[in-house]
C-alpha cells in the first residue's frame, strides 16, 4: 500500500498539471519541426527546383542582355518567373501520377508516394500562378505577365496533356514552354520582344532535345515500363542520338545570331558560345559513335546543363564594361606571345 501511494506521489510530482508525462510533451514541439520540415520538402520537391533554376537562368540572361539596370525589378522578374514555372510543374505532377508511379525515377516523388494529396497540389499550384501573375503585372508589365501564364499553358496543354504520351515528338514541341522564360525576363525589361528575344527563345528551343534525349536514353526502360514514347523507346537509341547531333549543330549558329547579325553581344560571348558549342557537339559526336553507351549519355545531358548556365552568364559577362577591358588585355597578350613564337620560329 504504502508503495502504491509512493509511485503516485513520484508520478504527481512529475507531471503535477496530468495529461502527457513530462518528459513526451517535451518531445511533441520536436516531433512537429520534424514533420513541418518533411512537408516543406515535399512541397519543395513538387515544383522541381533545379529546372526552376535551369529557367530562371535563362531569364537573367535575357534581362542582362536587354539592359536591365533595376535590381528591384529583376528580383520581382525572377520570383514571378519561378513562380509561374513551379505552378506548372506541379500540375504536371497532378496529371502524371499515374505514370509517375510505374517509373523508378519517379515513384518516390510526393504525389505518387502519397505525401501530398492532388487537391492540395491543386491549390497550391493555383495560388503560385495566381501570386506570379500579379507580381509580374503589378511591378513589371501585363506583357512579361501574359507570357509566364501562356508559359504554363503550353506546358501543361501541350505538353503534359496533348503530347508527352501520344508522339515522339512531344520535348521538341513541348519543348517551347522551356523557351518562354527568356521572353519573360526581355519584356520584363523593354515592354516588347525584339529579334534578340526571339533568338534567345530559339537557343532554348533547340537546346532542349539533346538535354532531354540524353537523359530519355539514360531512363529508357522507365519511360518503356510506364508507356510514355520517348524518341529512344519508339526509334532506338541510334537515330536519338542523331537527331541530338542535329538539333545541336543547329544551335551553334543560332546562339552566334546574337553577335551577327544582332549585335547584341560582343567578342566574348562570341567565343564562349563558340567554346561551349562546339564542345556539345563533341559530346553528341561521342554519343552517336556509342548510342547505348548510358556513360555518354550521362556525360552529355550533365555538359548540357552546365552549357546553358555557361552560355547564360557569358551573356551577362559580355555586357559588362570590366569584362570588355579584361577580355581585349587577355586577347592581345596572347597575340603578343603567339606573335614571339613565330619570330623565335622563323
Amino acid at each position: 500500500m504504502q508503495d502504491s501511494v509512493l509511485v503516485d506521489r513520484q508520478a504527481s510530482y512529475q507531471n503535477p498539471m496530468g495529461g502527457i508525462p513530462a518528459e513526451q510533451s517535451q518531445c511533441v514541439p520536436g516531433r512537429e519541426r520534424q514533420a513541418l520540415v518533411r512537408v516543406l520538402q515535399s512541397y519543395s520537391q513538387l515544383v522541381k527546383p533545379k529546372i526552376i533554376a535551369l529557367l530562371l537562368m535563362t531569364t537573367a540572361g535575357a534581362m542582362w542582355m536587354a539592359g536591365n539596370t533595376d535590381p528591384f525589378r529583376f528580383f520581382i522578374t525572377l520570383l514571378g518567373g519561378g513562380m509561374a514555372a513551379a505552378a506548372a510543374n506541379v500540375i504536371n505532377m497532378v496529371y502524371d501520377t499515374d505514370i509517375d508511379r510505374m517509373m523508378e525515377r519517379t515513384r518516390h516523388r510526393p504525389l505518387p508516394s502519397g505525401r501530398i494529396r492532388a487537391r492540395d497540389a491543386l491549390i497550391f499550384s493555383g495560388i503560385l500562378a495566381l501570386t506570379a501573375f500579379g507580381l509580374l503585372a503589378i511591378f513589371t508589365n501585363l506583357l512579361a505577365a501574359g507570357l509566364a501564364m501562356s508559359g504554363i499553358l503550353v506546358y501543361v496543354g501541350v505538353y503534359t496533356h496533348w503530347l508527352k504520351r501520344s508522339s515522339t515528338q512531344n520535348i521538341v514541341i513541348g519543348g517551347a514552354a522551356g523557351a518562354i522564360p527568356p521572353l519573360v525576363g526581355w519584356a520584363a525589361t523593354t515592354g516588347e520582344l525584339s529579334w534578340a528575344a526571339w533568338v534567345m527563345f530559339a537557343i532554348i528551343f533547340l537546346w532542349t532535345p539533346p538535354h532531354f534525349w540524353a537523359l530519355a536514353i539514360l531512363k529508357r526502360e522507365d519511360y518503356a515500363r510506364a508507356g510514355v514514347p520517348m524518341l529512344p523507346v519508339v526509334a532506338g537509341e541510334r537515330l536519338t542520338a542523331a537527331q541530338i547531333l542535329l538539333y545541336a549543330l543547329l544551335m551553334v549558329p543560332v546562339s552566334l545570331l546574337l553577335v551577327y547579325p544582332l549585335g547584341m553581344l560582343g567578342s566574348f560571348y562570341l567565343s564562349a558560345a563558340a567554346l561551349l558549342g562546339s564542345l556539345l557537339v563533341w559530346k553528341a559526336v561521342q554519343l552517336l559513335q556509342d548510342p547505348c553507351d548510358r556513360d555518354r549519355a550521362a556525360s552529355l545531358f550533365t555538359f548540357a546543363n552546365l552549357y546553358l548556365l555557361l552560355l547564360c552568364g557569358a551573356m551577362g559577362l559580355d555586357r559588362w564594361s570590366l569584362t570588355h577591358i579584361l577580355w581585349s588585355q587577355a586577347t592581345a597578350s596572347l597575340q603578343g606571345i603567339y606573335t614571339t613564337l613565330i619570330a623565335l620560329a622563323s
